[in-house]
């Protein structure tokens, strides 16, 4: 919902008075500016807020509408620290150099430093390490919280394999798979797809060079868009199998598929499916 700015002026000019514990309400151009995104951020956070928003056809006043949004800010902030403090006993970086700096040292820098009343919509890290979800619209706790959930479905996914069988699918990916910044979850993920695709036991690392050849010939001969409904279909049972049907991680991961699938046609198209999978 819209409000007008001499709505949101008075409220910013309340923010003020608390920045400057009341002494003056005389503060920077760039400060009024952060307070006023501020503002908008919770407000944003309450009409984004499924289930708990007022009906969006209900005006109420934009001081409380504020009020309500800082409440859901601050309650999802602790609900994304619950969960870090939750993944992070188990969680485990595969020797990952990006992956442990980002989810070890980076995210409790942000619990830190994050400024709830003043600045909430600072998200204050990179987050370098990359997920397999786009979150670049997202600031802020926002972020954050999306940034953590994908990461624990990402844990979740490789513990299924014992630590020594992703770090051999990433040596065998990548000899400098510590430095990189790819998403080790999708290297794993792109292995699982290929023993889908060739019924074979995950067991098995290294294929032959028939699975090499089924592989490209299907891809020569199968539409894309088919293998694609396969391949999900496939992993759909995967996931009701080996993960309690786990809906998120299905969903999360599914996402990637239609990529995926893409970038193994352009592989097969170049005779280079080795460097793949």
């Amino acid at each position: 919902m819209d409000y007008e700015m001499e709505e949101l002026v008075p409220i910013v000019g309340k923010l003020a008075e608390k920045y400057t514990s009341h002494e003056s309400t005389s503060i920077t151009y760039e400060k009024a500016e952060q307070l006023m995104g501020a503002v908008l951020y919770c407000i944003h956070e309450l009409w984004e807020s499924s289930g708990n928003a007022p009906s969006l056809n209900e005006k109420i006043p934009a001081q409380r509408a504020y009020e309500i949004g800082a409440e859901y800010v601050e309650k999802k902030t602790e609900e994304a620290l619950d969960l870090y403090n939750r993944i992070l006993p188990e969680f485990c970086h595969y020797e990952n150099k990006c992956l442990y700096d980002t989810f070890v040292k980076g995210i409790p820098e942000f619990f830190k430093w994050y400024d709830i009343q003043f600045e909430p919509q600072n998200t204050i890290l990179t987050l370098d390490y990359p997920i397999l979800k786009d979150i670049s619209e997202y600031t802020g706790i926002d972020k954050i919280f999306e940034f953590i959930k994908a990461i624990g479905l990402e844990q979740k996914f490789l513990k299924l394999f014992p630590a020594g069988y992703v770090i051999n699918v990433l040596s065998k990916d990548n000899g400098n798979w510590k430095e990189s910044m790819d998403n080790i979850c999708e290297i794993v993920f792109i292995h699982v797809i290929g023993h889908i695709i060739l019924g074979k036991s995950l067991t098995v690392i290294e294929l032959e060079e028939a699975d090499y050849f089924y592989m490209q010939e299907m891809f020569e001969q199968t539409d894309l868009e088919d293998i694609k409904k396969h391949l999900e279909a496939a992993f759909e049972i995967f996931i009701k199998n080996y993960y309690e049907n786990d809906r998120e991680l299905l969903n999360y991961l599914s996402e990637s598929i239609g990529g995926i699938v893409a970038r193994l046609k352009n592989a097969a198209d170049n005779k280079v499916l080795r460097n793949m999978i």
